[in-house]
């Protein structure tokens, strides 16, 4: 179960929820990486070639000014660059090496938030990934960024 008693599957790196709202999806919360299952949890799924990540924004995720909080949506934008290379990872670690971002609108509660992007370059050491998210089709941040690939500790 992932907290909110929804069975899930495990898999190397993450679990794929198979029931409620977000069944057929994958995340890394639950334990994996306790800072995304504190804001979280974000979610992602191959979709057309490439990955769709999105997270349910609630009351915790807004500023004072009641938009989603811009540390939020980069922190979003970071487990996306993740969800984005997932399959040129595939079971090799990563460390984000850079990350840039622009904020270009405001969300709210309205609906899900959405990533999508692509990876611009694979090379031995290093993915480059750009992307952007979405709230109902309006952008609310571009982002870029630089994995590093690891070696796995034993």
């Amino acid at each position: 179960m992932n907290g909110e008693g929804t069975p899930q599957t495990s898999f190397s790196g993450g679990v794929t929820l198979t029931e409620g709202p977000f069944a057929g999806w994958t995340t890394w919360s639950g334990g994996s990486d306790p800072y995304e299952t504190l804001i979280g949890p974000f979610y992602f799924r191959q979709e057309n070639g490439g990955a769709r990540c999105v997270f349910e924004p609630k009351r915790h995720h807004l500023n004072g000014g009641d938009s989603i909080h811009g540390g939020c949506l980069m922190s979003f934008a970071d487990f996306s660059l993740f969800a984005i290379a997932h399959n040129v990872l595939q079971d090799a670690r990563a460390v984000t090496m850079t990350f840039n971002s622009e904020f270009i609108g405001a969300g709210n509660l309205d609906c899900w938030v959405e990533a999508r992007g692509e990876v611009v370059r694979d090379t031995r050491s290093v993915i480059f990934i750009r992307g952007i998210v979405t709230q109902a089709e309006r952008p609310l941040l571009s982002f870029s960024g630089t994995l590093k690939k690891i070696a796995r500790r034993e």
